[in-house]
């Protein structure tokens, strides 16, 4: 049986449509997904919505719906964005799913179980856009004197009746567990961050709430709702069968990858792997926390500044294969990284259509033309070995030990080397001429091509799924001798819109 490999994204809060970063997050998931399962891993990808919370239900107020109507209709709408994007999770998790609230009521009770949860009184600082609390000494100054959160989020003061998690408890512990497990948190500067923040001293945390009652009911509490981080953390067990068990999660459990945004990895590397301890369940085996997308000239993405992209209308101008590409090639991942429609289009036409889409595009026209539309086969001088040595090495190595540490751009770039030693091996054969002077050495080169062609397509695949498999399609017609048919563009250029048509 193949090796399973567990993977999540963060679930989305649903208060708002998608925007781009949402997509990024999806789409490196889904790339990683799509490159486990070429290498042949059993692979559950898990995604969906966090639907409660205080956040939601003043969003559902202010439109004057119930919350879970809201609930419904948004958590679509991210739905929806991950069919567009060929997303290929295996579950979209909501967090109003009844198995959901179960387990989130089971890990409450676990907790409980051990002494872990206690009554109290809250007093201190909440930002509701984050659903989060902060210590004073986190806060900074905004206009007028206003407090804000280390996200630049409003805060305000909070006093209510909760129950609380003794998250005092755990430092050492998070601590030991970090040094043995040095992949636990990625990348490195992420680790060292969370590090920082868990020896400055960890305090209880507030883990309900009785203000609003948008949520998991607590346990043996009827006025008091979970947590919306506890709730929502909880989906990553819930997915996999937790807590009734079974085959799923005896395969799948623990997770081996959570990838979350860097804003969140507090949550996913302290809170969430404390409560698990508390639980008696396994840890997951990595949080990755990836960077952030920065509107043109890094400017950060925002409402205010009209500068937020919203994929839906991306996808509308580019498609999918061009989205996908150009998000996982731009910037390095993990990092923060600004994107615009100039460099989408400039590097999609430069990279993806120019290089390799017509490389495949002249090679397969050209043996349909010149060679009875049959594939040859490839040759074996030196030139001819050493390009497919070339390729071989950059799909079957230096790729794949990229995309194993999050390096997508580094992975590609390995990948677009080789797809220029190929358009270099044409300009140097220059099969065109080989036509008329020596018609058998013209069929090796084109043989070679197409052997390199192949591998070149399955690499990139995950990246940009269409494309690559309609050139597959093409060359799988041709085998055991069978004739190709006329190709067509698989990666087609992409011109940008008009000024007043573009999106802010």
């Amino acid at each position: 049986m193949s090796q399973p490999y567990y993977l999540s994204t963060a679930i989305s809060y649903p208060n708002g449509a998608p925007h781009i970063g949402h997509a990024y997050e999806a789409i490196a998931a889904d790339v990683m997904a799509r490159f486990r399962r070429s290498q042949g891993r059993d692979v559950f990808f898990l995604t969906g919505t966090d639907e409660h919370g205080l956040k939601m239900a003043q969003a559902a107020r202010e439109k004057g719906i119930e919350p879970a109507e809201l609930a419904h209709e948004m958590s679509q709408m991210f739905k929806d964005m991950c069919d567009n994007l060929d997303i290929t999770y295996d579950r979209f998790i909501r967090t109003t799913d009844p198995d959901h609230v179960k387990a989130a009521q089971t890990i409450w009770k676990k907790m409980e179980d051990k002494g872990d949860l206690y009554l109290g009184r809250y007093e201190g600082w909440y930002s509701v856009r984050d659903e989060a609390f902060y210590d004073e000494s986190e806060l900074t100054e905004g206009e007028g004197g206003a407090k804000l959160s280390p996200q630049g989020t409003p805060v305000e003061w909070t006093v209510e009746e909760s129950w609380f998690f003794r998250l005092s408890n755990y430092g050492e512990k998070l601590l030991d567990h970090i040094a043995a497990n040095p992949a636990f948190i990625q990348p490195d500067s992420r680790r060292n961050e969370v590090v920082r923040f868990i020896e400055g001293g960890l305090k209880d945390l507030s883990v309900s709430r009785t203000s609003f009652d948008w949520g998991v009911p607590v346990p043996g509490s009827p006025d008091h709702v979970m947590y919306v981080w506890l709730d929502a953390l909880t989906n990553y067990i819930t997915g996999v069968g937790y807590p009734e068990g079974g085959d799923k999660w005896e395969r799948y459990w623990p997770a081996d990858a959570h990838l979350v945004g860097k804003d969140i990895v507090r949550f996913h590397a302290v809170y969430w792997p404390a409560f698990l301890m508390s639980a008696d369940v396994e840890l997951p085996k990595q949080v990755y926390g990836h960077g952030h997308l920065l509107g043109e000239g890094g400017i950060k993405m925002s409402k205010s500044l009209g500068n937020v992209v919203d994929p839906r209308e991306m996808l509308g101008r580019y498609g999918v294969d061009a989205l996908r590409y150009f998000l996982m090639r731009e910037v390095p991942f993990g990092q923060d990284g600004s994107v615009s429609e100039e460099a989408l289009v400039t590097r999609v036409n430069a990279e993806l259509a120019n290089s390799f889409g017509n490389l495949a595009q002249r090679t397969l026209s050209m043996i349909h033309k010149n060679c009875d539309a049959i594939i040859p086969e490839a040759g074996k001088a030196s030139e001819d070995r050493k390009l497919l040595d070339d390729v071989m090495a950059a799909c079957d190595e230096k790729l794949p030990a990229a995309f194993d540490r999050w390096a997508f751009s580094t992975g590609i770039e390995a990948w677009l080397s080789a797809v220029h030693a190929c358009n270099a091996y044409v300009d140097a054969m220059a099969p065109w001429g080989l036509k008329k002077t020596d018609p058998a050495r013209m069929a090796e080169v084109l043989g070679t091509l197409a052997a390199a062609i192949a591998p070149l397509a399955r690499a990139i695949a995950p990246v940009s799924p269409h494309g690559s498999a309609a050139i597959l399609d093409q060359l799988a017609k041709g085998e055991e001798g069978n004739p190709i048919e006329k190709p067509t563009p698989a990666f087609p250029r992409l011109e940008l819109p008009a000024k007043e048509e573009k999106c802010a």
